[in-house]
């Protein structure tokens, strides 16, 4: 480990969403990628908190899927499995695609313009974790345009694990990532802009397809 450490430390003591807020910034930040261990001694240390804290925000960023318990291993950033991507892929897809009917049937042009708004932003990003957190945040706007109070907490209780799976994407393989992503994104404004709820529908699926097809297609190659 570093001189300076992978977590900065908190600003105030016994806050355990503090710290949790900075576990998972390092997470996706790709300090700790997934099996990594976080040993709660070293956190406690790096972040000048008591264990106390530390060990009660690992139980909240396990609730969100982040990280994984275990007597025998201790605590390790969570590695997605073959199944794991399936069932994730396939709830966001029935989530997203409300969303784009609803965002599509109701949304407002100023909420359109605010989707928009985070693509034009994908043309800056500076790097692959940048990019991840843009196209997150593009989703956030996408459901928050939906008008769908429930709808935006079920996407708020797996977008961290959503978060966690783009990562693993990159991880694997950046290849023309942050060439295509864009122009993915660009699309998906131009369908929702359009009211084209068919082609909005399609192209929402095969944006998620190419990040699950990178998965795939790097397991079978090993």
């Amino acid at each position: 480990m570093s001189d300076q450490g992978k977590v900065s430390p908190a600003r105030r003591r016994g806050l355990a969403d503090e710290v949790a807020d900075r576990i998972r910034e390092a997470i996706f930040n790709g300090a700790y990628p997934p099996g990594e261990q976080l040993r709660e001694v070293e956190l406690s240390s790096e972040m000048d908190v008591s264990r106390g804290p530390v060990r009660e925000a690992l139980r909240l960023l396990e609730r969100e899927g982040l990280v994984h318990c275990a007597w025998h291993r201790g605590t390790t950033v969570t590695t997605l499995s073959a199944e794991d991507v399936t069932e994730l892929d396939s709830l966001r897809g029935a989530l997203e695609d409300l969303a784009v009917r609803q965002v599509i049937a109701g949304a407002p042009d100023e909420e359109l313009a605010s989707i928009a708004r985070t693509a034009d932003m994908m043309e800056r990003a500076a790097d692959a974790h940048e990019m991840v957190r843009l196209d997150i945040a593009f989703h956030d706007a996408v459901f928050a345009a939906a008008g769908h109070q429930r709808l935006a907490e079920a996407w708020d209780g797996i977008r961290c694990q959503v978060h966690l799976f783009l990562l693993t994407r990159i991880n694997l393989s950046t290849k023309g990532y942050l060439d295509c992503i864009p122009r993915e994104h660009r699309e998906l404004v131009a369908a929702l802009r359009a009211r084209d709820t068919d082609t909005a529908l399609t192209l929402f699926a095969a944006h998620r397809r190419h990040a699950v097809d990178v998965l795939v297609s790097t397991a079978d190659a090993n």
